[in-house]
């Protein structure tokens, strides 16, 4: 138990990371490319460019659960993994048409 008192501070770093994987993974699937590094980085930076389109009013929430009761399990993390998502895939599509 003392561990996770130690551990606490860290927690929102901790639930970031495992976001931004999720969401550089689901882009990963969807528009190629990969690696655990380059997914981690897409993610955490589409979390950060997601946040602000809904901070602006540009992407609505709640996002409808694509699976049921999802978020009965994780209140919440399914409307964060979307809108990182959303933002990794606007990151890579605008770094790939920057790079060409």
């Amino acid at each position: 138990m003392e561990q996770l008192k130690q551990l606490q501070p860290y927690m929102p770093f901790i639930v970031m990371a495992i976001n931004g994987l999720i969401a550089g993974w689901l882009v990963s699937l969807l528009l190629g490319g990969g690696g655990l590094f380059r997914n981690l980085v897409v993610g955490i930076i589409g979390a950060f460019v997601g946040g602000l389109l809904v901070r602006f009013g540009i992407i609505p929430l709640p996002f409808p659960a694509p699976v049921p009761n999802f978020d009965a399990f994780l209140p919440g993390f399914g409307n964060q993994i979307a809108v990182s998502t959303v933002g990794a895939f606007i990151v890579v599509v605008l770094a790939r048409i920057i790079g060409r």
